[in-house]
C-alpha cells in the first residue's frame, strides 16, 4: 500500500486504474491486492497538490461499499472544516 500512496504522491490527479479510481463526489480511491484480499483506501484532494486519506477498508464485494464512500465524505467535511477554522 504505501508504494501505491508513493505512487499517486508522484503522479497525484493523473494516477488512474489499476491503481486509482474515482468514485463520486471528489472521491477516489486507492487499491492493492494482497494474496486474496484487496485492500481499499479512500481520499480526496486539497489545496496546493494535498492528497487526504481519509479511510482503508478489505473489499469483500465488486462494487465499492456506500457505507465507506459516506464515511470518507463525512471525514472529508471534518478537514474542511478544522481547515476553514485555522485561516
Amino acid at each position: 500500500m504505501l508504494g501505491i500512496i508513493d505512487i499517486l504522491e508522484e503522479k497525484g490527479n493523473y494516477l488512474r486504474e489499476p491503481y486509482s479510481k474515482y468514485l463520486e463526489d471528489g472521491i477516489f480511491e486507492i487499491r492493492v491486492k494482497v494474496g486474496n484480499n484487496i485492500s481499499r483506501v479512500l481520499y480526496f484532494f486539497y489545496f496546493e497538490k494535498r492528497i487526504v486519506i481519509t479511510n482503508g477498508f478489505i473489499k469483500k464485494t465488486q462494487k465499492t461499499p456506500k457505507q465507506e464512500i459516506k464515511l470518507a465524505k463525512t471525514y472529508r467535511n471534518h478537514f474542511l472544516e478544522r481547515m476553514e477554522h485555522h485561516e
